[in-house]
């Protein structure tokens, strides 16, 4: 673990913030002059729905694997874990898909669905590319980066409140915020970390995070 008070922790600690204030400051410059922009592309067109994922991937997972490769200098895929138990990420996320499932369906009852809410990117964006684009920073770089300088419970609540406080700017701007969205949202974080620890495969939060909202949002559409 590198220290606190020398040259060696400096030199990575800046980058990293850096990129925690290029990442939130870009995305609300998203939230607040690019969305608009987009709306105008129609929701429910797949233009729209490929913009969308296409900024969304440049603003959260380019600049990881840019950081990783010239600032660290390691492998993305290996330091994301990526490449390493993938097979016991997939089943881990899996079986931890078909609870959520289950447990919705005790609490929500039978699904009353509404093809209204189906549309190019609540699919594609929304539901089954959602985990790459959000665990990639969240639980592969930004928690384990965490994890560098302090215990795993600790890193993981802190970065499960960054990942709570980067909705905040599009809960406000579309009158979304509620005490509900940010139990549910900060609890999701914490439980992908989790995940993240007990399968050592970040495919295993990826597949459990889209299949989350595959089934909040399509299935149940809450």
């Amino acid at each position: 673990m590198v220290t606190t008070d020398g040259p060696e922790f400096k030199r990575r600690i800046f980058p990293f913030i850096t990129y925690l204030l290029f990442l939130f400051g870009v995305w609300i410059l998203w939230v607040l002059a690019i969305y608009p922009l987009l709306l105008t592309l129609g929701e429910r067109t797949l233009l729209y729905a490929l913009v969308n994922i296409g900024l969304r991937l440049l603003i959260w997972v380019v600049p990881v694997f840019l950081y990783l490769q010239y600032i660290d200098c390691v492998d993305p895929v290996d330091y994301l874990k990526l490449r390493q138990h993938w097979k016991r990420g997939l089943i881990v996320g899996v079986a931890f898909s078909l609870v959520n499932f289950i447990l919705s369906g005790l609490v929500y009852g039978i699904p009353d669905f509404n093809w209204e809410h189906v549309t190019w990117n609540s699919v594609i964006g929304t539901s089954f590319l959602v985990g790459f684009i959000e665990e990639v920073p969240f639980r592969g770089f930004i928690l384990q980066k965490l994890q560098e300088r302090m215990d795993f419970w600790s890193a993981n609540i802190i970065s499960s409140t960054l990942f709570l406080l980067i909705h905040f700017p599009g809960w406000i701007s579309l009158h979304l915020l509620s005490l509900r969205g940010v139990i549910t949202v900060f609890v999701i974080g914490f439980l992908m970390a989790l995940l993240l620890r007990y399968s050592r495969s970040l495919w295993s939060s990826i597949v459990a995070h889209s299949a989350n909202d595959f089934i909040s949002f399509l299935i149940f559409q809450r």
